[in-house]
């Protein structure tokens, strides 16, 4: 892919973006838009631009939000399918970046392994790998700007089982999917109740002997459309970025409706999630066992599957949904906690994620070390007393994009404040009165396994770190950027 040629690695940028995923493509396309006259570049430490829409080729990889939120606001998602792809994805990322010019300024195969600011310089000086060679380059920025996602990209959560050196099958995770596994007329178990296992259990199934999705416990799992037909008819009546903008109004508002009314009323709501499992497997199948979660509603990210594929894929026979815990693996399978065995030819870990805050890379402000787990996160984007540095969050409760793109917004109003008074510096600094709280609420597994590396959120405003559209937008598009928490200075000094 092509790279920026007048972008040497010593050239000094106003601002170098971290990630060539949809995050960093959409903080591209801002800044290209409201601070045309800025220097930046984007680093991405893969040989190729997408990201997870790259990373992940597991069968059957697709969103788990719909394409009209996690879409950008300002390009129209036109393919039919609202519950898209992975490959349908990857295309539209790396056509926003090519229509926009932003191909030319994207640097592969640099991995970012430190960043030291310099107040004296008000600038940070990044260290760089190039990924083929091993050589180490510095690249100084204004501003820097983390859109590398929030997981690891080299690492999955990987749990060990008793017996595996026994079992005589393959296993396999799917954030490293084998190139050219055939999985045709086997015997497989998918580990794991999250998006994931929900997603390849139907594709699976396509053309293997059987799947079974094993699981500890259940997850809140629900059928959408593939394709949003409201969506469909305005797209044919008006003209598309009006007709785009209509149907992510939509989507936001009712996806906003139906969290508050989960969170609000949540045993109904269970009862009624439920109750349409209920309806989809029949009056004989177990729901209580295995779709009836013993958390509430929005407690944990809720699973969509388009056109209720697993169910469909459960109804014919060609799936099975087992929940136990796994005792030990035995060379024809795995045996459980219960003595049942599963025979299996290929076992698939869809076990999580492993979080990693701005890619792992190692900071430094003025000499000292900043760890994140320390920091207070403020409006869920900056790190107290970390200056000149943003990253892109997603909601836990919609779709990541939504946040990404306030986030971006910000950024470049951020800038746009510190050009028309003449400041170089910019940091959100601690207040002493403001409670530390836990960054994210969610009980999901990968969250609470990473709550000892994630900063925290405060007590109040602004540093608290909402799941909720519309207070976001408020705070990031139309709040004061002078607030008396963010404090501006020139170089030399940090403020």
């Amino acid at each position: 892919m092509p790279q920026d040629s007048n972008l040497p690695d010593d050239s000094l940028l106003d601002v170098l973006i971290v990630g060539a995923g949809l995050s960093g493509i959409g903080a591209a396309f801002h800044l290209q838009r409201h601070c045309p006259g800025k220097r930046y570049a984007i680093v991405e430490a893969r040989s190729t631009t997408g990201g997870t829409w790259d990373l992940f080729r597991y069968p059957g990889i697709r969103s788990d939000s719909d394409m009209y939120t996690l879409g950008y606001r300002f390009k129209p998602w036109t393919n039919p399918k609202a519950i898209a792809d992975g490959p349908a994805i990857l295309a539209y990322v790396r056509e926003t970046a090519e229509e926009a010019g932003i191909t030319r300024h994207i640097r592969l195969n640099r991995k970012v392994i430190s960043a030291a600011w310099s107040s004296a310089d008000a600038l940070w000086r990044v260290v760089v790998e190039d990924t083929v060679s091993a050589a180490r380059t510095t690249i100084r920025a204004r501003f820097l700007y983390g859109c590398s996602g929030y997981y690891s990209f080299d690492e999955a959560y990987r749990p060990d089982f008793a017996g595996e050196a026994d079992f005589g099958g393959t296993i396999v995770l799917p954030q490293f999917w084998p190139e050219g596994l055939d999985h045709a007329g086997k015997r497989i178990v998918v580990v794991g109740s999250g998006a994931t296992a929900v997603t390849l259990v139907p594709s699976l199934a396509a053309s293997a002997a059987h799947v079974t999705m094993l699981q500890r416990s259940p997850s809140y799992i629900v059928a959408r459309p593939s394709e949003d037909r409201i969506a469909t008819w305005l797209r044919r009546r008006l003209p598309a970025q009006l007709a785009y903008r209509l149907t992510r109004w939509k989507n936001v508002l009712l996806g906003m409706y139906f969290y508050r009314l989960a969170r609000k009323y949540p045993e109904p709501v269970k009862k009624r999630i439920v109750g349409m499992v209920a309806q989809e497997l029949g009056s004989g199948y177990d729901v209580g066992s295995h779709f009836t979660p013993n958390y509430q509603p929005w407690d944990q990210r809720m699973c969509v599957v388009p056109d209720g594929d697993l169910f469909d894929t459960i109804r014919s026979g060609r799936a099975a949904v087992v929940t136990d815990t796994i005792e030990r693996f035995v060379p024809g399978g795995i045996r459980l906690a219960s003595g049942q065995e599963l025979a299996a030819d290929l076992v698939v870990l869809a076990t999580g994620l492993k979080l990693k805050i701005l890619g792992g890379i190692t900071l430094t402000v003025d000499g000292q070390p900043v760890h994140a787990n320390e920091a207070m996160s403020y409006k869920g984007m900056m790190l107290s007393d970390v200056p000149n540095l943003a990253m892109a969050f997603g909601y836990t409760n919609a779709s990541w994009t939504l946040k990404a793109d306030l986030t971006a917004a910000y950024v470049c109003r951020l800038l746009r404040h510190m050009d028309r008074h003449g400041k170089a510096i910019a940091v959100p600094r601690r207040q002493a009165d403001v409670q530390p709280q836990p960054f994210l609420s969610f009980t999901s597994g990968y969250v609470q396994r990473a709550k000892d590396i994630l900063p925290r959120q405060g007590s109040r405003a602004p540093w608290q770190v909402h799941q909720n559209y519309f207070k976001d937008m408020s705070a990031m598009r139309f709040g004061r950027i002078a607030d008396g928490v963010m404090h501006f200075g020139p170089k030399g000094v940090l403020p």
